[in-house]
């Protein structure tokens, strides 16, 4: 048995999770974790994988130290014909690890980059590090060089792997580029984390018909979450079981083959670390020949990646390129994509589709996702040693039904309750109730429990009175958020669109915003508001091309509304004025209003049934004399929000919300609310000191806070300077005051004077 000490480089992302590379080689896997202890060990347990099953050897690098050297590099723009320099360099700061081989040579390696070279001198090692550097990202745009940009922070660990001899009888050798740039889609590491095709008998029979007699590539569709990689791996266990059986009878000497058919990769997988042009072609061709040599089949993730990846279009890129070879029987591929990915990859490369076995795969009914969910839990609980009490999948299974239905079955559901089930394990809980489902469901969602259980009575008047002592003066538009909050707790909302799709009109600094944020808070009140609200001002969009900012580009990240609710579907869309945007813009909303479903060119779906759409707009508020407060109500903001929409727009609206002009009495009720939360400031609450103010305050508050155009927008500015200064100075003035109520007083001029402590009702700390 022979002791092989493995060095890792670890690195914190921006994201909060850590990354361990090994330094043996440049073109490694890497591990990806929440913690750099599982990174590393997700790491070794590959490592001590390689060695027991195909005998790969690592060559270590002794006495690793980190190197510090700033590149500066120049970004480039153009196409593949012509290059244009930019005007600025980039400074990068990389890390790298340098150390001695075994040999007497010194290496230097960047897994960031993907970087390995050998070096003589060790005054040349930082002018080495530049030029290799330089080159790796010569032609890169300013995006492309965003992803090497440097983590938080780097450290050296290394772990302890042992090799023990090799069996007797031989094995067949790992393909070295499979084993590289993909990995075993039946491996003892998918065994663990996949469980089986449950409820799936027949679409498994199916597909291992497929691939075991008919040898043909294969396309899975179906919905995200449906099911399809369980139904893969299902069928490539079976499928390798009896090529293992026909090898051995043909063999006559009763032994099974053992080595995998099916490898599984990603487009991303297959480019990375291959910077250099006809490197991943070249890659990419010698994988074809092992695969052709085992006659095995490559697995990748997503056929749209594999299009999209790799080139500038669908014609050049990864899908391209395998496709010569799959026409000729080189190559045997099983992929899998939705149904509206595939019509993308059918417009983007004609005729590869056609090369493939479509297999449908649809969503499970009600009764077969509960009895699936019943088995992964039964299987996931026995594995970890918690108890699950009896109705916890059909509880999973409501909520999943009732709260997401356009989240197919099972797949979203079961790693619900493989969470619960973990989380049980690291909180040292013996059983997962109802009750931890319940909980879990809110965290994720945000909705209160109010929502989640039938038990609960929620009172139309409770839930009025609190929208009216947050919006002050508006009880129309409360009535109308009211009725919205008791469909949704009754169940009666439409599945199919927004929760609702709302278009609060009226003049400014009267509650339309101040509405939507109660109602974020309402809806999805278990975290802060601000986490559940999606706000985007209309202005910025009112030029051509909005369309394709607010989506995002088609070749690169998504804008930030997609991403926002792609993250969290369970919030608040608020769309500032509306009216602003440019007509393309309300092509996009339409079939967001009427379906909640938002497609990309390529067929990517993003859902907003989860989601309350608020629009605001000042439509009509021109026409009046007073806009924002004292005046009159008037109709002319729902007429002149008619007039300007296309109908086909307006219609579907769920409600055009009216808000009133603030009277004199809503405008004391909001300074003596704004005063109250002044109150329950920090700063105050800490030295327990209480603020306290007579109506002579309110109503200079009021004569200078409102204003009739702009409503109740200019009272901060007139609390921050007649209450918050004076305040500030004179704690400022005396740090030790604690346990005091103060009252803030006007000069005879009707100017405030301060904040003077009033007679003690506790005395001062000593």
């Amino acid at each position: 048995m022979r002791v092989v000490r493995v060095p890792v480089l670890l690195w914190e992302n921006h994201d909060g999770s850590f990354t361990a590379a090994r330094l043996d080689g440049a073109d490694q896997p890497a591990a990806v974790a929440s913690s750099p202890r599982e990174a590393r060990a997700c790491l070794k347990r590959w490592v001590a994988d390689q060695l027991e099953r195909d005998g790969l050897d690592f060559e270590e690098l002794l006495q690793p130290r980190l190197v510090e050297t700033a590149v500066r590099v120049r970004p480039q723009y153009g196409t593949s014909a012509m290059r244009y320099p930019g005007a600025r360099t980039i400074d990068l700061k990389v890390t790298g690890v340098a150390g001695r081989r075994r040999s007497g040579l010194c290496a230097c390696s960047i897994p960031i980059l993907g970087v390995r070279f050998d070096y003589h001198a060790e005054d040349s090692l930082q002018e080495l590090v530049v030029s290799q550097v330089q080159a790796t990202l010569h032609g890169m745009t300013p995006r492309e060089l965003s992803r090497f940009l440097p983590p938080r922070r780097f450290w050296l660990e290394e772990f302890v792997v042992r090799k023990t001899a090799p069996a007797t009888r031989v094995e067949a050798r790992c393909p070295p580029n499979l084993a590289r740039h993909a990995g075993p889609l039946t491996g003892r590491e998918t065994r663990q984390h996949i469980s089986r095709a449950w409820e799936r008998d027949r679409e498994v029979s199916d597909l291992v018909a497929a691939l075991h007699r008919q040898r043909a590539n294969v396309i899975l569709v179906g919905e995200p979450g449906v099911g399809k990689t369980t139904l893969l791996v299902e069928a490539a266990r079976k499928t390798e079981e009896l090529w293992r059986k026909d090898a051995a009878a043909s063999a006559g000497d009763g032994r099974p083959a053992s080595r995998q058919k099916f490898w599984a990769t990603t487009g991303t997988r297959l480019i990375a670390g291959a910077p250099y042009l006809g490197q991943w072609q070249q890659r990419c061709e010698e994988i074809v020949a092992e695969l052709a040599e085992i006659q095995g089949y490559l697995c990748v993730g997503n056929l749209l990646e594999l299009v999209r990846l790799g080139g500038t279009g669908g014609g050049d890129g990864l899908a391209a390129f395998f496709l010569p070879h799959v026409q000729r029987g080189e190559l045997r591929m099983v992929t899998e994509a939705t149904p509206g990915e595939l019509d993308a990859c059918r417009r983007l490369v004609p005729g590869l589709a056609e090369l493939f076995h479509i297999v449908p795969v649809p969503a499970l009914d009600v009764g077969q996702a509960t009895r699936a969910l019943s088995r992964i839990c039964e299987q996931r609980a026995t594995a970890l040693q918690v108890a699950v009490e009896p109705g916890v999948p059909e509880l999973v299974s409501k909520l999943f039904r009732r709260f997401m239905p356009y989240r197919p079955m099972p797949g979203p559901a079961a790693g619900f309750l493989a969470q619960g089930i973990e989380r049980a394990v690291r909180d040292r809980r013996k059983t997962l109730g109802t009750a931890d489902v319940q909980a879990q469901f809110v965290r994720e969602t945000g909705l209160p429990e109010l929502f989640l259980r039938d038990d609960l009575v929620l009172e139309r008047l409770t839930v009025l009175a609190r929208f009216r002592a947050r919006v002050i003066g508006q009880d129309k538009a409360c009535e109308v958020a009211t009725d919205l909050v008791m469909t949704f707790k009754a169940g009666l909302n439409d599945p199919g669109r927004p929760v609702g799709a709302l278009l609060f009109c009226g003049p400014t600094g009267v509650g339309k915003t101040e509405l939507a944020r109660a109602l974020a808070q309402t809806f999805f009140g278990h975290l802060e508001e601000s986490r559940r609200m999606v706000r985007l001002d209309m202005s910025e969009f009112a030029g051509p091309g909005s369309a394709s900012r607010l989506l995002g580009d088609p070749h690169g990240p998504p804008g930030e509304l997609i991403r926002k609710v792609r993250r969290q579907p369970f919030t608040v869309v608020l769309l500032d004025e509306i009216e602003k945007a440019d007509p393309e813009v309300f092509d996009v909303l339409l079939g967001i209003l009427d379906e909640g479903r938002l497609s990309d060119t390529y067929g990517r779906l993003t859902t907003f049934t989860s989601s309350l759409i608020v629009m605001t707009s000042n439509l009509g508020a021109a026409a009046r004399e007073a806009p924002g407060f004292g005046a009159a109500a008037s109709p002319s903001f729902a007429g002149a929000a008619r007039a300007f929409f296309r109908p086909e727009f307006f219609n579907r609206l769920d409600a055009v919300v009216t808000f009133e002009p603030l009277a004199p009495e809503s405008a004391r009720r909001i300074v003596s609310k704004e005063l109250a939360e002044i109150s329950r400031r920090e700063g105050l609450e800490r030295a327990r000191l209480e603020l306290s103010w007579d109506e002579a305050l309110v109503d200079r508050l009021v004569e200078v806070g409102f204003d009739s155009r702009y409503g109740a927008r200019p009272l901060q500015r007139a609390l921050e300077s007649l209450v918050i200064a004076p305040l500030a100075r004179l704690l400022s003035a005396r740090p030790g005051l604690r346990n005091r109520r103060l009252r803030v007083v006007l000069r005879d001029d009707g100017r405030p004077e301060g904040v003077m402590p009033e007679s003690r009702d506790a005395r001062d700390p000593p």
